[in-house]
């Protein structure tokens, strides 16, 4: 039978990452993008989404043709709003078609 330890104390919580999902529910040319916004990268024949770097707050998102999105690197809801708010303006421009 072992021994036993000593009584654990309440662990420290200190929020490191958040990882979101979104929806733009619209059809991205991630070409487009890629070619025209420096932060973009997109190889298709290496991963089917184009990844995009935010510096302020530092995020990274990964973003896919049919519209959806995988936001990951801020650490509280108001950075999220943020970062989806300044990349949705961006993505506006290349809508290819609305998904209703």
């Amino acid at each position: 039978m072992p021994k036993p330890s000593k009584k654990l104390t309440m662990p420290v919580i200190k929020i490191q990452n958040l990882v979101v999902s979104a929806d733009l529910h619209a059809t991205i040319d991630l070409y487009a993008l890629s070619d025209n916004v420096k932060a973009v990268d997109y190889e298709p024949e290496q991963f089917p989404g184009a990844i995009f770097r935010i510096q302020d707050p530092k995020s990274v998102l990964i973003i896919f043709k049919n519209g959806k999105m995988i936001c990951t690197g801020a650490k509280t809801e108001p950075e999220i709003k943020r970062v989806l708010d300044y990349v949705s303006k961006i993505l506006s421009r290349y809508v290819i078609k609305s998904n209703d």
